[in-house]
């Protein structure tokens, strides 16, 4: 196993240079902790405007530190480039593209299998190829491994294989690229330990698995996890409403309970790209070993719903005021798809925000954030706060800023629908919740 002793020894004298394929919320932080360890990082990215901002110092990501970024940059030992020549000067490649779904909720792998053929037309004997992007289990074996076979080299002999399912959780203070535990399963051993081998000097703890799938399968029962119980405690949310119970209060009471309870909260639907998304690839895969995922899919009926549901509780509110949808100012307050982060990928308020607007709802928004939201109908941008809020016939809470000063806003406003319990503690005629 020669070529494996040479990558490990390069490796380890922090010799190895390191390919980041995809400059986004996952491998721009992994490239800078991998640059920061004293390894050559090559960021690589079609978007020429990452690669420029990369290349000046300018962070794009809250997560990433500018001026970190700009030292490494200084040093030489971060850069970035639209050039796919790059990797095959790279000793490891990292895959870390976005993996979406089609409107039919089937998976879309066209960037990484674009990304897979990039670097097999440049494959060499030495190589560690690593997948991060979330897929379905089977997909590195399956998909990747025989495009990167073609070039006649062996896997776990000449070239090394593994999936390490991308953990990012965007604004998180506590938790980051450093110190979030690093699933690794290769394709072989030797594949297993040069990813542990690599990921060392990114990652404090690092754990290996018995093979790319179970990898694959680790990120999908996380966030199917966090799915399921988001529906459960929406569709409670839905019954408390009915049964004229308060859902905040009613989680809170159960969350004092020291085991065997674990407390998730309702809110206006599913964001990000991780939660609304990965499930569905678990889903799709099994129906084709013909099993239907029916937590998975209840799930996401209920969280799919949950916009729609918010919507006809802004309608009760104006309509219990004597108001109708159609001509009311409604001001959208947070339009990211959680706190304090600039993210409004599949956010559930730009669900909310097309079916008040189809509604005829005259809405306008709020973010400090989201200077301006670009959408297919429509193009708003954030408006100044309290003066809309007085302006508005209802103030919709949709994303729980921290820098929101709800006791202002609850005094200024006609009513209020909060849908993330982000006025908790104040006493008020004028605030409804989910």
């Amino acid at each position: 196993m020669q070529v494996a002793q040479e990558l490990s020894e390069k490796i380890s004298r922090r010799e190895a240079r390191v390919g980041i394929l995809g400059l986004g919320y996952v491998g721009l932080p992994l490239a800078v902790e991998f640059a920061s360890a004293g390894l050559p990082v090559v960021g690589l990215d079609l978007d020429t405007r990452k690669v420029e901002a990369v290349n000046a110092g300018r962070s794009y990501i809250k997560d990433v530190d500018q001026e970190r970024l700009a030292g490494l940059v200084k040093n030489g030992t971060l850069g970035a480039s639209s050039d796919l020549d790059e990797l095959g000067r790279c000793d490891a490649i990292i895959i870390c593209v976005p993996t979406p779904l089609s409107k039919t909720k089937d998976p879309d792998l066209s960037m990484v299998v674009e990304s897979a053929k990039a670097i097999a037309a440049r494959l060499r004997p030495g190589q560690l190829v690593i997948l991060e992007s979330t897929t379905y289990p089977g997909t590195t074996d399956e998909l990747v491994h025989p495009l990167m076979e073609e070039r006649g080299f062996k896997v776990g002999e000449q070239f090394f294989l593994a999936f390490s399912p991308e953990r990012v959780d965007p604004g998180n203070p506590r938790f980051n690229t450093r110190n979030t535990p690093k699933i690794v399963g290769g394709l072989t051993p030797t594949c297993t330990r040069m990813a542990e081998a690599l990921y060392k000097y990114a990652v404090d703890t690092i754990i290996p698995v018995s093979s790319p799938r179970a990898a694959e399968m680790v990120k999908l029962l996380e966030n199917t996890f966090r799915s399921v119980n988001i529906g459960l405690v929406n569709e409670v949310a839905l019954m408390c409403a009915r049964l004229g119970v308060n859902v905040w209060e009613v989680i809170d009471a159960a969350a004092s309970k020291p085991f065997g309870f674990m407390p998730f909260y309702p809110g206006p639907g599913l964001g990000g790209h991780c939660i609304p998304i990965d499930p569905f690839y678990l889903s799709w895969k099994l129906k084709t070993l013909n099993y239907r995922a029916r937590f998975i899919e209840l799930a996401g009926e209920i969280n799919s719903e949950m916009p729609e549901y918010v919507c006809a509780r802004a309608a009760d509110a104006l309509n219990d005021r004597e108001k109708s949808v159609k001509g009311s100012r409604i001001l959208v307050l947070g339009v990211t798809y959680k706190k304090d982060i600039e993210d409004v990928r599949e956010s559930p308020a730009l669900d909310i925000i097309r079916i008040l607007e189809k509604r005829g709802a005259r809405i306008s928004y709020h973010d400090p954030f989201v200077p301006k939201l670009d959408m297919e109908e429509l193009s708003l941008q954030s408006q100044d706060l309290m003066p809309a809020v007085k302006e508005a016939d209802l103030v919709l809470i949709v994303t729980d800023h921290s820098a929101f000063p709800y006791p202002q806003i609850v005094e200024a406003a006609r009513v209020v629908l909060d849908t993330r319990n982000a006025t908790r503690g104040l006493r008020s005629e004028k605030v409804l919740k989910i």
